[in-house]
């Protein structure tokens, strides 16, 4: 592979193992606290694809900047699964942090 081709890939990597952060947290809920075995099946796969791509990410992503960006990602993703499938308050001010992260992870990657 040529050298950009190994860096979109990279953050192709980076951003679906950020995704995955997110189905790892939403399972994890669901294993109502380790008890369910199907929920803690699919959290334990999640997190070692999660983890795989994000270390396959760092072959071309600098470190720092991959591991805002993949947390980042699950921080986001989690807070908006929260609103839409928890009901968990939308108000101005946790729009505005959430914005804040968004646009953090997206000037990383310019920066990179």
């Amino acid at each position: 592979m040529a050298p950009r081709e190994i860096t979109v890939t990279a953050w192709l990597a980076l951003l679906l193992a950020g995704v995955l952060e997110v189905v790892w947290a939403l399972s994890l809920k669901a294993t109502d606290g380790l008890t369910r075995f199907w929920p803690l099946m699919m959290t334990l796969s999640t997190i070692i694809l999660s983890f795989g791509l994000f270390t396959f990410s760092l072959k071309a992503v600098p470190f720092g900047t991959a591991y805002a960006v993949w947390a980042g990602i699950g921080a986001a993703g989690s807070m908006i699964a929260g609103m839409v499938m928890f009901g968990e308050s939308v108000d101005a001010f946790r729009i505005a942090c959430l914005t804040l992260i968004i646009g953090g992870m997206i000037g990383l990657k310019l920066a990179s």
